[in-house]
């Protein structure tokens, strides 16, 4: 199993997709998305605190459906409108913390890398190593590690900052557990919300000592 550094300026939280619509009171809310959101709000203040740079990722689509593709064919519900960009439903939830340093990022598709520049930030700053949160576990989130990890950039994916919702007969619980499985073999680190704190706070005692008065 991987054990990888997190380096302050050389890693990025990329939290996916904490809209109205993931995270409460809709058919493809996470059950369980308002406890994850706080959750995210800790890791994110944790990384702004240690010099972390925090991106927010959407999945939006324009009002005329003229970006959609195949996924209309797959998902029907977004040719509701309920992921076009300007909806209520597609905003990031009020809850969720943003501050001004943070970057936020349309998407249209699953993946963060795919149709976006986010490559190009993360590369522009020397960033190798990403923390993933948000929803769905096995959906956005699950994409955006893979497509980090095929790019090599080390990927840190926290069990209890993603969550899913019911897929068939398979519920919320099963599909986090195969996800983290999957990931945690061969695409990423998988750890907790606590854990990767505590990998922060680490890594900033060791650079204050590392620069402090010999």
């Amino acid at each position: 199993m991987a054990n990888f550094d997190v380096v302050p300026e050389r890693t990025a939280l990329v939290n996916v997709d904490m809209q109205c619509c993931f995270v409460e009171g809709s058919p493809i809310a996470a059950p369980d998305g308002l406890a994850v959101l706080e959750r995210i709000n800790r890791v994110a203040a944790a990384c702004r605190g240690a010099g972390i740079l925090v991106i927010h990722t959407s999945s939006v689509f324009r009002a005329d459906g003229s970006n959609l593709g195949v996924l209309a064919e797959f998902d029907p519900i977004v040719k509701t409108g309920i992921l076009n960009k300007g909806s209520a439903a597609a905003a990031l939830h009020d809850k969720l913390i943003v501050d001004a340093r943070d970057i936020l990022l349309d998407k249209p598709r699953f993946g963060a890398f795919h149709g976006t520049d986010l490559e190009l930030i993360l590369r522009s700053r020397g960033i190798d190593t990403l923390i993933i949160t948000g929803i769905a576990t096995n959906v956005c989130c699950e994409t955006t590690a893979r497509e980090a990890s095929v790019r090599d950039f080390r990927v840190l994916f926290l069990s209890d900052g993603t969550a899913t919702f019911n897929i068939g007969e398979l519920s919320a619980a099963e599909l986090q557990r195969a996800t983290c499985a999957t990931l945690g073999r061969v695409f990423a680190q998988v750890l907790t919300v606590n854990d990767i704190i505590m990998k922060i706070e680490r890594s900033v005692s060791v650079s204050c000592y590392s620069t402090g008065p010999r």
